[in-house]
Formats: structure tokens, C-alpha cells, sequence
């Protein structure tokens, strides 16, 4: 059996957590698996890196950040290898290039386009465990670049999928995926399974389970994750293309958000150019809302492509508030049960929360919020679906 597991940076951050993993890695091995191991940075070695690159240039190039920032994986993934050859056991540490992961040019956010898995292959049928540095990749042009952060997930579902595994294990510092951030709401209780869509847009809204194109590919590629806790023996959750049949799975915040408000807008040919602008700086947008009889096109960007959006949007009259929260509910049942929005509506009116914006799709319904009530309309939520 074929197996890939991934470590996030809480699992490896020291000396005693690192040797915990390097004994569940042994114990696959032991058992007669094959095994293919990625690694995340150290704690927060990624953090520091950014801080460290920030005193010495705080407007560096993203390709020399991603130069900077990969080192950590490649750190970790060498320290794991050390681990596992000091329990008498063969292991090698690859990273990018060596694994010929190929991704798209851009620096801080690429893709995968392709894993030339041929050492990796090599390795295995040498009777190696394979560690991997997650997170980063090789361009065409032949640099380093990285996939975002939590991108090391994506690494874990991308060689998965490239050498057919038999299972892709996430483990992390929780025991799974909950029906909101235990850490911020008591009651929070574990799923067993959740689809491929619910934990797409979980993590896309805010959720920090699973990096959100880990679980793009993970359905594109049919590849079943089993997220679970690297300090416990529990189950965790199994992420799958099978839907559940629950109302709701889960309820998600995200505060790095912006609402643009663009003003003077009021035809469809200048919308097309603010977005147009948008895309050329490579910036992702959410929430849209159009009131061309006002004059004012209002959306939503990350917190952290501010800076971008604020060069794109020079010499238009526009302002943004990051002052908000971005609260969702998400679930395969609300398409079929009308009542959702009526119970979230009425959440907002018991606990007096104000809403900015409102969108809802097939499986899910998110609202813009001040963020120093996220933490209260959280908990009504949770309260009201599933207490």
C-alpha cells in the first residue's frame, strides 16, 4: 500500500513533535507500506522568514521571497529525514525540483500544473521513504515558487493523485474537521465526513482546515483525504465526494477581508474595466454587489492582496473598509431548505448585528459583518443549527 502523509507545521514545530510524526511515519513503514512523507515549516519559521525578509527590505520581489520562504520546508523535510535515518530506517529528503513539481509562474500563489514523479518513483522502489518539502515548486522559467500558505496540503493531494496512492493522510493539530473553530466555540462537534463542495467552500470562506486548492484538486483528481490529529489516534474526518445529508456542516469566519467601493460606476462597460484592472494584478474576487443607480460597485478582496488592489485601482475614486468579517454558513442542504436564511437573518436580529452584504449560492450563505461581532454571531449560528 501507497501512502502519502502530510505534517503541518504544529506537528513538526520541535525536537519532540518531529520525532512523534518520524514514529507514525516508522510505523507505516514498519508495517510494510510504502510511504511519502510532506512537511511543512517548523512552527513559525514561515513567520519569521516573512519578518526577516520584512527588516531587510520590506518591498522584496516575490520571486525572492519565495526564494526565501521555501527554505523552511526544505528544512524541515531534511531534519525528518535525519529522524527516520537515526531510527535505523532509509529515508530521503526531496524537494521541488528534485520532485519535479512543475506549477505556473506566479510567485506566492502558484499552481501545479505538473509532477514528473519519476524520482519519487525511483526512490520508493528503492525501498526509500520519500520526504517531501511541501509548499513550493519549479517554474518554467526555472524558479523557485511557492503554492500559498497551507500550500503544503496541496503538495500532499497533488503527489497522491500523480502516484495513484492508496491513501492521502493530512495531519494537523485538531482532530478533524469541526463544525466551527473549536477553539472558539465550545460546542463545536467533529464531522465524520464532509463532501468535496462543503469543504471547498468551508475553507474558502475562512475555514483553516485544508488549503482550499488541496480540495479543488483532491475532487478533480478523486483523491479521498483523511484529515486527523498527529496527537491522537482519533479517525478524524474523511473529505469525499459523498454528500451528506445533513442541513448544515459548518459555520466559518474569515477576517482578512476588504469591501472595495468603487464610485462613479454606472454602466456595465466601467464595472468591466475595474475588473478587468483587478485581473490583470492577478486579484481574487468574492462578494459583488452592483448599484449603478447609486453610481457604486462594492466588492470583497483578501486582506493580504490590499497593497495590489490599492495600484490597480490608482486613479479611480474608490474606498475600502477593513473593518469587517465575513461569517458563512455552509451546507448540501440549504438548496433544498428555504428556512436557512430566515433562521441566519433572525441570528442577526438577536444579537443586534448589523450586515454590510449578504451571498448566497446552492450550498452556501455569507454575510459581511463588523468584525467585533464575528465571534458572537459565530457562536448564534452554531447555536442555532446545531445546539
Amino acid at each position: 500500500m501507497l501512502i502519502v502523509q502530510k505534517y503541518g507545521g504544529s506537528s513538526v514545530a520541535d525536537k519532540s513533535r518531529l520525532l512523534n510524526a518520524a514514529s507514525r511515519v516508522a510505523e507505516e513503514y514498519k508495517n510494510g507500506n510504502s510511504v511519502v512523507v510532506v512537511v511543512s515549516a517548523q512552527g513559525d519559521t514561515t513567520d519569521d522568514l516573512i519578518k526577516a525578509a520584512g527588516d531587510i527590505n520590506p518591498k522584496a520581489s516575490e520571486r525572492e521571497l519565495d526564494m526565501l520562504l521555501s527554505t523552511g520546508e526544505q528544512q524541515a523535510a531534511s531534519l525528518m529525514a535525519m529522524a527516520l535515518n537515526g531510527m535505523g530506517l532509509p529515508a530521503v529528503s526531496l524537494n521541488a525540483w528534485q520532485m519535479g513539481i512543475l506549477t505556473s509562474d506566479s510567485y506566492g500563489k502558484a499552481k501545479i500544473e505538473k509532477i514528473a514523479s519519476d524520482r519519487i518513483k525511483r526512490e520508493l522502489s528503492d525501498g526509500n521513504i520519500v520526504i517531501a518539502a511541501g509548499f513550493q515548486g519549479i517554474n518554467r522559467k526555472g524558479d523557485i515558487t511557492t503554492l500559498g500558505r497551507g500550500g503544503s496540503d496541496t503538495t500532499a493531494v497533488a503527489l497522491a493523485a500523480a502516484l495513484n496512492a492508496d491513501k492521502c493522510e493530512i495531519y494537523t493539530d485538531v482532530e478533524g474537521v469541526f463544525t466551527a473553530d473549536p477553539r472558539h466555540v465550545e460546542n463545536a462537534v467533529k464531522l465524520d465526513n464532509i463532501s468535496y463542495d462543503e469543504m471547498l467552500d468551508y475553507t474558502t470562506m475562512g475555514a483553516a482546515v485544508l488549503h482550499n486548492r488541496s480540495v479543488e484538486m483532491a475532487k478533480k483528481h478523486d483523491v479521498k483525504i483523511s484529515v486527523r490529529s498527529s496527537f491522537s489516534d482519533s479517525e478524524g474526518t474523511y473529505v469525499c465526494g459523498e454528500k451528506s445529508f445533513r442541513l448544515v456542516s459548518g459555520i466559518a469566519s474569515d477576517s482578512n477581508v476588504l469591501l472595495v467601493t468603487v464610485k462613479g460606476i454606472s454602466d456595465i462597460k466601467k464595472e468591466c474595466a475595474v475588473f478587468a484592472l483587478l485581473a490583470e494584478n492577478d486579484i481574487s474576487v468574492d462578494i459583488v454587489m452592483s448599484r449603478r443607480d447609486s453610481g457604486k460597485l462594492r466588492f470583497t478582496v483578501s486582506s493580504k492582496d490590499m497593497a495590489k488592489t490599492e495600484r490597480a485601482l490608482a486613479g479611480i475614486d474608490y474606498e475600502i473598509n477593513d473593518c469587517l468579517a465575513k461569517i458563512s454558513v455552509v451546507g448540501t442542504g440549504l438548496e433544498t431548505n428555504p428556512g436557512v436564511i430566515a433562521s441566519v437573518y433572525k441570528a442577526l436580529e438577536e444579537e443586534n448585528v448589523d450586515m454590510e452584504l449578504m451571498t448566497t449560492s446552492e450550498i452556501k450563505i455569507s454575510v459581511l459583518i463588523d468584525k467585533n461581532d464575528k465571534d458572537r454571531l459565530v457562536k448564534a449560528l452554531h447555536k442555532k443549527f446545531f445546539e
